[in-house]
């Protein structure tokens, strides 16, 4: 088990199995010591969906929840493609996606459930990418949160 694995273990995250692409793309793109990670959604461990508007059906806590999940799918899939999290040097980049009410604007607390488990697994500097949240009017499968993710590898 690799550091960032025992990281969350200790705080009671266990990572997911990795979920397949579900169209015309690939779930990672590795280019030189950069690991670019396609959109992620939440995806809970019984394989369901998180689906809803923040602020509608869904609540703050709900959403913040689901960009946990979402992360933890994420790493997921950066363990299979990697081999384990230790090859890890940095997350560098998060752009989330909040499927929210047009009045809503805390979609920046969303984000920080993603990031939330970036620094448990990484540390507070590794684990600290830049990050941009914007609000959309719908995603896929009426998911609530999507994040695309970059990690800095060793």
């Amino acid at each position: 088990m690799s550091k960032a694995e025992e990281n969350l273990a200790a705080k009671g995250f266990v990572l997911p199995r990795p979920s397949k692409a579900i169209g015309l793309y690939v779930p990672t793109v590795l280019s030189g010591k950069l690991l670019v990670v396609s959109g992620h959604g939440p995806l809970k461990a019984d394989r369901t969906l998180m689906r809803g508007r923040v602020g509608e059906d869904v609540d703050l806590a709900t959403a913040i929840e689901a960009a946990r999940i979402t992360a933890l799918n994420t790493l997921a899939t950066v363990k299979k493609t990697l081999g384990d999290l230790d090859q890890v040097a940095r997350a560098v980049k998060v752009l989330g996606l909040v499927r929210a009410v047009s009045d809503f604007t805390e979609h920046p607390k969303v984000l920080d459930g993603f990031t939330g488990i970036l620094r448990i697994a990484f540390g507070d500097a590794a684990g600290s990418p830049a990050r941009s949240a914007i609000g959309v009017a719908s995603l896929p499968d009426r998911i609530c949160v999507e994040v695309e993710s970059m990690f800095e590898i060793l």
